[in-house]
């Protein structure tokens, strides 16, 4: 059984899907459940295993989901007695350890050309899950990026059919406008943290209105990071490459931006 639960939690994990882990740790007295049992919770409300069952299991299976939209591992405690919370009657005490399979931040790099090669090297320092997107086999290969899941083919198919949420941060790096606005078009309108699109003004402008007569909404458009990046490079991929990292670190850890001695003044 405990093969199974580990199983499943493993598969949900490589399909994207959120994670926790009940274990029962401390058993006072009398319990619907014992020592050492596991329940693996996922975010789709799906349970495999059991704790016991009755109020005991209902309760931590509320608190295991929302443990996942926290994305923090938690102790709970419990008395099974009438007067309690649960209202149970076997009369013991039960310790809970929730534990959550943190999502790590995925870095989606769609073009890997000179930049997506920068963008790569810095987010696998960062320890970001990279995926490395291009029309190309030979700028998207195990061999050049051996750390990242390399997807190849065409942009507009790849890009509709991506699994974006809260920790996905897509950067639009391809080698042309044509590129940059298919999978722009692909990946709006979904869950990511952020999108970001290469370009000048006079590019980005372009692009955006192009979108807008296709259907895309303002409002959509208004979400993307184009020009893309803080405005500290020479305009070398290496330097491009850090302003792109530096407004994603932004967003991701919701901070200002502004240099420590600058941000005083802000205070």
């Amino acid at each position: 059984m405990d093969k199974d639960i580990i199983f499943n939690i493993s598969k949900k994990l490589e399909n994207g899907i959120g994670v926790a882990l009940v274990t029962l740790i401390e058993i006072d007295g009398s319990s619907p459940g014992r020592k050492g049992n596991l329940m693996g919770v996922f975010q789709t409300g799906e349970i495999c295993g059991t704790v016991g069952g009755g109020n005991l299991e209902f309760k931590l299976i509320k608190e295991a989901l929302k443990a996942i939209e926290e994305n923090k591992s938690k102790s709970l405690e419990f008395d099974l007695i009438e007067e309690a919370a649960l209202h149970m009657a076997c009369g013991g005490k039960v310790k809970a350890f929730i534990k959550v399979f943190e999502k790590k931040e995925k870095l989606i790099i769609i073009g890997g050309g000179h930049i997506g090669s920068e963008l790569y090297k810095l987010g696998d320092y960062l320890g970001f899950e990279i995926v490395m997107i291009d029309d190309r086999e030979e700028f998207c290969n195990s061999e050049k990026y051996p750390n990242a899941k390399n997807i190849v083919g065409n942009l507009e198919e790849i890009t509709k059919n991506l699994k974006l949420d809260e920790y996905s941060f897509v950067v639009i790096v391809s080698r042309g406008h044509i590129g940059d606005k298919v999978a722009l078009k692909g990946v709006l309108g979904r869950d990511a943290k952020y999108i970001g699109m290469i370009g000048s003004r006079s590019k980005v402008k372009k692009t955006f209105n192009e979108l807008e007569k296709e259907g895309i909404s303002v409002v959509e458009l208004g979400k993307v990071y184009s020009p893309i990046g803080l405005d500290i490079s020479s305009g070398s991929p290496k330097e491009i490459g850090v302003s792109i990292v530096s407004e994603i670190l932004k967003i991701k850890n919701n901070l200002s931006g502004y240099s420590l001695k600058e941000k005083i003044r802000y205070e």
